[in-house]
């Protein structure tokens, strides 16, 4: 069970952690963010040489940093001087200027105590972690807590109740019972760690290896892990008793050996899934060794599932070693809380109050440990979906112009989205009026998809609106709280995405899917909901809305898929649609269908959609206005006929010169009159030089496949 509580934790965040979609972009700015460099030590010493070079000018000559026999201020030849960076906030050219402030990073990477504050703002994680706190101050301080030692007895006070310097009492032999539980506590949970300890020095390397190198050892402890989980704890740790005796260290040792397995099989399963990722194969390009791959790019991925794992095998850690202490297996030379349970079953009659203690605190350290575990999934899994504390204390700057009039429905004033230090969306005006459909069109990478996001509220991780203003229906949006933000989704902005196989759960049915968000947001009843998921199937002109309310998302076309989207996001009745190349992965008859359809639907609501595709003949056909993205800026909007015809930016022109539509057809390729073998002119084998023909065979057939 903490396997698999941990592992479908670990699949989220290796979701956020290694994202794929833009892996090769990313991979920089997060070795930046973790303190990591790939490049060479050469090109590392040329940097600081460089910074030092600028921030004392006088110091140095021109050729600083380059002696020998090439020259001053020469780079050796046929190697280059540093490595070539990508483009963003992590590149260093030589004429930009170098800040003493650190650079900013575009994913949402953990900052030092920044997990630790969420955490602590979490109800659960700050309960659990103010009772964990306080049963290891405890135990810690057993020393000065405590009234007189553990073993220290009196027989005339045998069962004694409570009383001044001694507020739990006495046991059976006299002994203090808050004494024996502090340092009882201190012997508990001093086996758990033994236990953790083992079993992580065992587990973690070894899934590491095996996740990264695979082959033969990967087989072979798999297999030997099978084998160990095979077993039953319960007989193990029995013969162990059996063999070396009742001491509890030793059994906390076989219990690492037991549990280490459930580390191997989490590590493996997430270093597989990482290893093929493109940010490590560019860490191998760049001549690292597979330790410091594994060390600084691979165990961060695996670092968070581990402690919560850590946290729930701890807990059965306690639980179990409490149940051999009960057991009567572990040591009776040491105070443990498994013990004091053992001896207080043997008095139940006489002092049924000798089980309260021991209980307790057995009771609220797994709790403790239970909840903290699910506390520390919570933070860690929504790491990328909230906004850091230092970034929402950020406030958005105000737009830099806000002429001319807003649009009621949808108003984008000087938007600007940033990643970190680097603006990917800027100055951006947009306005959308019920009714209307305004076609948000460029190549892709112009930042069409970024501007919906955020309109939408659902930037990726790292991403945050710098600068502009949003407003639907007139209410400002941006630096919205996420709850606001839900709350205007599906009844006030709907969105259509792309891809919409992948868009609908395969483990559910498309009537599930549709039927859900409509008594979340609307309150219906299930039949209510299902009497309108079914009118929207049929609003959408699916033919046999019944049989597919209850199909799952793979036994639809994809055209029936899209219609299914375009379904759910009609479903809480809104007034504006987004659109994100809802007809990209749809062949052209559906695609003609989908765009239709989209058309009926607008019209007999009134909505105002915003449709964000790089197709020109889809605006052409749907839209009313359309505005040019390129590079992240609007460069061009006005009515499509406008537009189209009439273009004014050069972007625009040379995007409508890229259209075939009006192109002539190809014609059959002939050769040209003056080529070997044309008509009017012999083939050079017919006149052959007599030279040639003494030349090899090789020769020949390569200077045939070069003609």
């Amino acid at each position: 069970m903490a396997h698999r509580a941990a592992a479908r934790a670990a699949q989220r965040l290796r979701a956020g952690a290694v994202g794929a979609r833009h892996a090769v972009r990313r991979h920089p700015r997060q070795r930046r963010a973790r303190g990591a460099d790939l490049r060479p030590a050469r090109a590392r010493q040329h940097d600081r040489r460089l910074h030092h070079a600028r921030r004392h000018p006088r110091d140095h000559g021109p050729g600083h940093g380059h002696r020998g026999p090439r020259g001053r201020g020469q780079p050796r030849r046929g190697r280059p001087d540093r490595l070539a960076q990508p483009e963003g906030e992590g590149r260093v050219s030589e004429t930009a200027p170098l800040s003493a402030e650190p650079l900013s990073t575009g994913v949402s990477t953990v900052r030092r105590g920044g997990a630790v504050r969420r955490l602590l703002r979490h109800p659960l994680g700050l309960a659990s972690s103010a009772v964990l706190a306080a049963i290891v101050l405890g135990v810690l301080l057993a020393p000065v807590l405590s009234p007189q030692g553990p073993e220290v007895s009196s027989l005339r006070d045998a069962f004694a109740g409570p009383r001044a310097g001694h507020p739990l009492g006495f046991d059976s032999a006299g002994r203090d019972v808050l004494s024996r539980l502090l340092y009882g506590g201190r012997n508990t949970l001093s086996g758990v760690l033994l236990a953790l300890a083992v079993a992580l020095a065992l587990g973690v390397p070894a899934g590491l290896v095996a996740g990264y190198r695979g082959g033969r050892f990967d087989a072979a402890s798999s297999w030997i892990v099978n084998l160990v989980m095979a077993l039953p704890a319960m007989v193990v740790l029995l013969a162990s008793r059996a063999i070396v005796g009742p001491t509890v260290w030793v059994l906390m040792v076989v219990l690492g050996v037991l549990v280490s397995p459930n580390f191997f099989r989490l590590v493996r399963g997430i270093v597989v899934g990482v290893r093929g990722e493109l940010y490590v194969d560019a860490a191998k390009v760049s001549g690292l060794s597979d330790l410091r791959i594994v060390g600084r790019h691979v165990l961060i991925v695996v670092r968070a599932p581990i402690i919560i794992l850590m946290a729930l095998v701890a807990g059965i850690a306690v639980g179990l070693q409490a149940g051999l202490e009960f057991l009567g297996i572990g040591s009776g030379d040491l105070p443990t809380w498994g013990a004091m349970l053992n001896e207080a079953f043997k008095n139940i009659q006489r002092a049924p109050g000798l089980l309260l203690w021991p209980g307790l605190a057995l009771g609220l350290t797994n709790a403790a440990l239970v909840l903290f575990a699910a506390a520390l999934r919570d933070v860690l899994e929504d790491r990328g979906a909230t906004v850091s504390p230092r970034r929402r204390r950020t406030p958005v700057e105000p737009p830099r112009s806000v002429a001319g009039e807003r649009a009621e429905l949808l108003s984008v004033r000087d938007l600007a989205v940033s990643y970190g230090s680097r603006e990917v969306v800027r100055g951006v005006d947009l306005d959308v009026s019920a009714g209307e459909i305004v076609g948000l069109v460029g190549e892709s990478g112009s930042g069409k998809s970024q501007t919906a996001f955020s309109i939408l509220g659902i930037l990726p991780e790292g991403g945050r609106v710098s600068r502009g203003s949003v407003t639907v229906r007139g209410r400002e949006i941006v630096g919205l709280a996420e709850r606001e933000h839900r709350a205007l989704r599906g009844d006030v902005i709907a969105y259509v995405p792309q891809e919409p196989m992948s868009n609908l759960d395969p483990a559910f049915t498309i009537g599930s899917q549709l039927v859900e968000p409509i008594r979340v947001k609307l309150g219906l009843s299930r039949a209510e909901a299902r009497a309108k998921a079914l009118d929207l199937l049929r609003q959408v002109e699916i033919a046999d809305p019944e049989r597919v309310f209850g199909m799952y998302p793979h036994e639809i076309s994809g055209g029936m898929a899209q219609r299914v989207l375009i379904a759910g996001a009609m479903s809480c009745d809104p007034e504006l649609l987004i659109a994100d190349e809802p007809t990209t992965a749809l062949d052209v008859m559906v695609q003609a269908e989908v765009l239709g359809l989209l058309r009926r639907l607008q019209r007999s609501r009134g909505l105002g959609v915003l449709l964000v595709t790089h197709n020109l003949g889809v605006v052409a056909d749907l839209c009313d206005r359309v505005a040019v993205m390129s590079e992240g800026r609007v460069v061009e909007t006005g009515p499509v006929a406008q537009v189209l015809h009439e273009p004014r930016d050069p972007y625009t022109r040379r995007l409508l010169d890229a259209v075939l539509d009006d192109a002539p057809a190809r014609e059959p390729w002939t050769p040209p009159a003056d080529s070997p073998g044309s008509p009017g002119r012999p083939d050079p084998e017919d006149s052959q030089d007599p030279k040639d023909s003494q030349k090899p065979k090789d020769s020949q057939d390569s200077q045939e496949v070069a003609r």
